[in-house]
């Protein structure tokens, strides 16, 4: 039987890499799509930082078309869901991207849409200090800017389901659990 891909999107800082983490302590391998990105910038030579990481996706995106990232996973998802019951999938940045993998996976394909608001997650980026995080609120806003460019408020109004996530860690990690039972009893 085929794996579940299960698709997760969301602005940053809204919980999408916790809640692939959940899902990973329930047996399911996660494929982050952001280190496709970061690959490229290492390939190159170059720093991964977040005017780095932006510069790099916008012009894959743009070479490419804007499923282009998506397209790059798919031969990792594929060799990691070998013999797995579900794959996750980190960190989904648009539309054309959902619709690659709707495309690749057909009904094993279901996304869920991470959401918290503006000042949630710009506190939680500001606190995290991952690499390709801004270092200020003008920044924050510049990202979201680009990343809801490229479709994401449009592959997040389409999700499957949403998980709103303006409490605690524990919370989040009880709908996730929750959510991932859900979807793979669908699946039976």
């Amino acid at each position: 039987m085929a794996p579940q891909i299960i698709g997760i999107v969301g602005l940053p800082g809204s919980g999408k890499t916790e809640v692939a983490r959940v899902f990973a302590e329930l047996g399911a391998p996660s494929v982050r799509m952001g280190d496709v990105v970061w690959e490229e910038l290492r390939r190159r030579g170059k720093e991964i930082t977040e005017s780095n990481v932006a510069r790099v996706s916008n012009e894959l995106r743009r070479r490419e078309g804007m499923g282009a990232i998506a397209k790059r996973c798919i031969p990792i998802i594929r060799r990691v869901g070998k013999g797995q019951q579900a794959v996750i999938v980190d960190g989904i940045r648009g539309i054309a991207e959902v619709e690659v993998f709707r495309k690749s996976f057909g009904e094993n394909f279901h996304l869920i849409g991470c959401w918290s608001s503006q000042i949630t997650r710009y506190r939680r980026t500001s606190s995290r200090k991952r690499d390709d995080d801004t270092g200020d609120l003008r920044s924050f806003h510049r990202k979201d800017k680009r990343e809801l460019s490229w479709g994401l408020g449009d592959a997040l109004a389409l999700a499957d389901f949403i998980i709103v996530n303006e409490g605690s860690l524990r919370e989040l990690e009880e709908r996730a659990r929750e959510l991932f039972k859900k979807i793979m009893e669908g699946c039976r």
